[in-house]
């Protein structure tokens, strides 16, 4: 990949000279000045003073076109982190606006998304509260994140995968989200060179190697496109490009194929000068190649959420070959590329705050974390918003709506008003009815069926798709189940009042009730109950906090004990035999109680866990980020953890999924790899595809999880293995 040139003050002046004439660029010389005496004898992991990487930063806002205050504290970001420099002190110096930047991309630097899941969450929750407030900030966190991945090489070889890790995880989706392809595909492209180089440093010798074929290919291409627009009198720029390598990457993956059997790794894109020209080019290329089926995209007439517009179509094109093909106007081309950047004007040489309808996005995702209080929930479901893809369909009046690859007609009866969601029972598609898992095609028509008596059930959550929809079905089962948890709890506390003959309003006065509030950590008398409900607090926990002793004994001399188990109670009771789950996890500080693993996630020692109380099974552990423990309600989770303390390690089956090339030997090799990671293989299944590749699913007994990760890093590193999963 070849390096950018070492930016300058003065390389980068001159490009905000180009976009934006009267610009104030001795305040950007003064961000420069202010940085490089701040920064002054500080060194990068590369050896290079600290100062070029603030300036690196600054050149990548100012090729986006961004605005100075922006640009300003780019120079500053790292200057109240690192250097005895006062955010007050940037206030003074410069303006609010460059401080409350330079605060928030501070705030964002002290974040790290590779400790616990729970932490994971909460910090994704604040980036996108921090991007609600001002969209600029993520922007130069972004840029930062890539001017630090281009030295990554510099890092010892743990933290280049970790930081890589996390930039493919987080980084380089929002990137995509807000439209900025041009700095996601560098992004992309730099994650697969540290994560996986084998693939990387392949990629670049075979992509090197066929550089003289390639060349001429997109040359003759490019000139009989040319020649067939010019005949129509379509004036218009035709560009071809192979396409960058993590694309290529996943493509090989997807597809489980070599590169050599790839046939479509190159797109050309013809820029023209308005709409009208768009259509009549795309009719040009339509009559001059064959067009493949179900293979055009309209995103003129149907913009994606980041405004990203272009028609996409693929053709049968020179020896055959399958070409794609984007057709769009330069300012389309300008907001494919600078996302988000591209819609901010300047208005008497400030930035235009108006441009924050590029945000909608941002704003949706606040108004989802009002419905998802726990964090892990929250980013568990946007996630399906970073990573998919688009399909848009049609309401009955015609109007569009953007909905995620895979969704069906509940998430389009969501995404029309909650109320429909709530209330749907079925669908029309095209005039056709459908179940409610119908996978929805871009251009479909779809017409909601409604019932006032219906109301959502979990088993919904396993058809939709859409953010929005999960979000609503959760809120309102968790809101029914925490009603049906309060009623049970009300009750039995009316039956704990009636039997022991109390005064509940004498009782919640005494400071007994004050002190038991604290150590049970509830605040009013409905959380008592929801508590109850659910069998995180026992009745019999009231009574021997709540009624003195001599009143308890002379009351219980009068009458039956009361009988009123909580499921806690009853799941302790039921522990009658030692089990290897027994020990194994802490619950709430206690480790004699009865726990059972989800067969959902199957959780091993290490991994971040999270525990719910179930009717008559004790305890059961999910790992944190486990889907269907997100289904569950907040009240019920408990904390757990596993025991360090245990003498004898647990250990637990894990399945992992080997793709690989079907060669003589590579399955002895892989069993090699696992056992000599110190694990004993349960069993294997291996299955060959007509393609020439082989899948092995091995069950193995971890007793950890960096047990688990050896294993994993030994398989990758075995020739022939092109992908390893946890199953």
């Amino acid at each position: 990949m070849a390096k950018a040139p070492l930016a300058t003050v003065d390389s980068i002046c001159k490009t905000i000279l180009g976009y934006f004439p009267d610009a104030n660029i001795e305040m950007v010389k003064k961000a420069y000045a202010f940085a490089e005496k701040a920064h002054q004898g500080q060194m990068r992991s590369s050896g290079d003073p600290y100062i070029i990487h603030p300036t690196e930063v600054a050149q990548i806002l100012a090729d986006m076109r961004m605005d100075l205050s922006s640009i300003c504290a780019a120079f500053l970001h790292d200057t109240v982190e690192d250097t005895n420099v006062k955010l007050e002190e940037i206030e003074k110096e410069f303006n609010k606006d460059v401080a409350t930047l330079v605060d928030g991309v501070t705030k964002l630097s002290k974040m790290t998304f590779r400790t616990s899941e729970e932490k994971q969450a909460e910090n994704f929750r604040k980036m996108i509260i921090a991007m609600a407030k001002d969209i600029r900030v993520i922007i130069v966190k972004l840029s930062d994140r890539l001017s630090n991945m281009r030295s990554l090489e510099f890092l010892p070889p743990h933290k280049q995968k970790t930081i890589a890790q996390e930039t493919l995880d987080i980084y380089a989706p929002l990137a995509n989200r807000l439209g900025m392809s041009k700095l996601k595909v560098e992004l992309e492209d730099l994650c697969l060179r540290f994560l996986h180089p084998d693939v990387y440093y392949k990629l670049a010798e075979l992509i090197a190697t066929s550089k003289n074929e390639r060349e001429k290919y997109i040359e003759d291409v490019t000139q009989l496109i040319t020649e067939k627009l010019s005949e129509y009198d379509v004036k218009a720029q035709v560009f071809g490009r192979a396409k960058h390598f993590y694309s290529i990457y996943k493509k090989m993956e997807r597809r489980q194929v070599d590169y050599n059997e790839l046939h479509d790794i190159i797109a050309f894109r013809i820029i023209v000068d308005n709409i009208t020209e768009c259509y009549k080019a795309l009719g040009v290329i339509h009559a001059a190649f064959r067009p493949v089926p179900g293979r055009f995209k309209d995103y003129v007439a149907m913009q994606k959420a980041n405004h990203y517009q272009s028609l996409h179509t693929t053709v049968i094109g020179l020896g055959g070959e399958r070409t794609e093909i984007q057709i769009r106007t330069q300012e389309m081309n300008m907001v494919a590329e600078r996302g988000i950047a591209a819609h901010w004007k300047y208005k008497e040489g400030k930035f235009d705050t108006r441009s924050h309808e590029s945000v909608e996005w941002v704003h949706r995702l606040l108004e989802w974390q009002k419905d998802l209080s726990d964090p892990n929930e929250f980013l568990e479901t946007v996630k399906v918003d970073l990573f998919s893809e688009d399909v848009f369909v049609f309401t009955p009046t015609g109007e569009v709506k953007e909905l995620p690859y895979g969704a069906t007609p509940l998430d389009f009866a969501y995404a029309v008003h909650t109320d429909v969601g709530n209330r749907c029972v079925g669908a029309k598609v095209n005039g056709r009815i459908v179940p409610l898992k119908h996978q929805l095609k871009s251009g479909d028509a779809i017409e909601v069926i409604t019932s006032p008596t219906q109301t959502p059930s979990k088993d919904w959550l396993k058809i939709v798709i859409s953010s929005r929809a999960k979000a609503k079905i959760r809120a309102f089962i968790k809101t029914r189940e925490r009603d049906t948890a309060k009623l049970q709890g009300k009750d039995l506390l009316d039956r704990l009042v009636k039997e022991y003959d109390l005064s509940w309003s004498k009782i919640e006065k005494s400071a007994p009730y004050e002190q038991f509030k604290r150590e049970l950590k509830f605040s009013t008398l409905e959380e008592l109950q929801v508590g109850l409900g659910y069998g995180r607090y026992t009745v019999d926990q009231i009574i021997a906090k709540v009624i003195p002793r001599d009143e308890l004994d002379a009351k219980k001399a009068k009458m039956k004990t009361v009988e009123a188990d909580s499921f806690m109670k009853k799941a302790i009771k039921s522990a009658t035999k030692k089990s290897e789950a027994r020990n194994a996890v802490i619950v709430e500080g206690v480790d004699d109680i009865l726990v059972r693993y989800a067969r959902c996630c199957n959780p091993i020692p290490g991994e971040s866990i999270t525990g719910f109380i179930t009717r008559g099974r004790g305890v059961t552990i999910h790992q944190a980020h486990c889907a269907r423990a997100l289904d569950t309600d907040n009240e019920r989770r408990i904390d757990v953890s596993w025991n360090k303390a245990l003498t004898m390690p647990v250990r637990r089956n894990v399945r992992i999924r080997v793709l690989s090339t079907d060669e003589p030997g590579l399955l002895a090799l892989m069993s090699q790899s696992i056992t000599g990671a110190g694990v004993n293989i349960s069993s294997a299944n291996i299955r060959t595809t007509k393609d020439k590749k082989a899948i092995a699913i091995f069950e193995v007994e971890v007793g950890n999880m960096d047990q688990l990760t050896r294993v994993i890093s030994a398989l990758e590193s075995k020739k022939g293995v092109i992908s390893v999963e946890r199953s």
